[in-house]
């Protein structure tokens, strides 16, 4: 699933293995379960940890580090959710908005500058409505969720 996200493939792996493992580990371990280069491990492990959706634990008796992944799916969802419109969509509208309050901007058609606005438009929207449904507890949301589908299906005609 991660590779189809745009993840890297060994970071996928890693987060997989620790999220159903729902246990820490140590890399060795991690490392030994995926037959993968230890220093590709180190490195997923350190991109996972920047998404905040790995963290260092200790375990008593053991001074190696071990990387557990958050165990609550609806955490792991507002994560991902927070984390891709922190990198990808904040970034972008910013860029939008760049290029609409440049001088050289009415040197364009006014059918690109028209298409700019409509896109920055569009990333600020689903920007807010991100941001709302990030606020939400998991119970509402997924009333959200379900409501939708229902009036999906009802606007498609197969509500009957």
């Amino acid at each position: 699933m991660g590779s189809r996200w745009g993840v890297n493939r060994t970071v996928g792996q890693i987060h997989a293995l620790l999220f159903i493992a729902a246990r820490p580990m140590h890399a060795d371990e991690i490392v030994e379960t995926l037959v993968v280069a230890r220093s590709n491990v180190s490195n997923s492990l350190k991109e996972l940890q920047s998404w905040g959706l790995v963290r260092v634990v200790h375990l008593l008796g053991d001074r190696r580090d071990h990387f557990e992944a958050q165990g609550d799916v609806w955490e792991l969802f507002r994560t991902v959710v927070r984390e891709r419109k922190a990198r990808e969509f904040d970034p972008t509208a910013g860029v939008l908005r760049e290029c609409l309050a440049h001088p050289d901007i009415a040197l364009e058609p006014a059918a690109s500058r028209q298409r700019i606005a409509q896109t920055l438009t569009l990333m600020e929207t689903l920007s807010s409505w991100g941001d709302e449904m990030l606020r939400m507890p998991p119970e509402t949301l997924m009333k959200i969720m379900k409501l939708g589908a229902r009036i999906q299906a009802l606007v498609r005609g197969k509500g009957e």
